[in-house]
């Protein structure tokens, strides 16, 4: 594979990374359980150390700009309407992403390329677990804490807000 064509392919596979990682944050901002809205930000995270392997993977073959991906926009979901739709939506995008990609690394003669991808893609097939898992109802999905099931006082739920000032 010549330069170009490794250029070309680390821009598709970071674009859609990228995508899919926003995709999560969207999904986040929707799932009020408390065990699987920590997974989705463990997911996301996860997602953003992957992007700053791509770019700077593309950052050392010349590329300045590797794009970007509005987040999508999803319908607010009644109170008693579930997520789970969203999650199943989100095992099938992550179940077809690692198996587009993983036929075509053979291609890719750049040994170290090559690896990121494979992790990159391994890490993902464990999101899609943790996706069947949030839909199986599993809630220690991370882990089991030591307390309980669930943070004391707070009925299960998280705050509507990721962050607070």
């Amino acid at each position: 594979m010549i330069p170009a064509d490794l250029l070309a392919l680390l821009r598709e596979f970071h674009r859609e990374k990228l995508g899919l990682r926003e995709r999560h944050v969207a999904v986040a901002r929707l799932v009020s359980d408390y065990a699987f809205n920590n997974t989705y930000q463990y997911i996301i995270a996860r997602e953003d150390v992957h992007l700053q392997w791509l770019e700077a993977a593309l950052a050392e073959m010349g590329e300045t700009s590797p794009g970007s991906v509005t987040e999508p926009q999803l319908a607010a979901r009644g109170r008693k309407e579930s997520f789970l739709p969203l999650v199943d939506e989100d095992a099938r995008e992550a179940e077809a992403f690692v198996s587009s990609w993983r036929a075509r690394l053979g291609a890719i003669a750049h040994a170290r390329h090559r690896i990121m991808l494979q992790v990159i893609l391994g890490e993902t097939a464990e999101h899609k677990r943790f996706f069947d898992q949030m839909i199986a109802g599993r809630t220690d999905l991370l882990g089991r804490r030591a307390n309980g099931p669930g943070p004391v006082g707070t009925g299960n739920g998280v705050l509507p807000v990721r962050w607070i000032e």
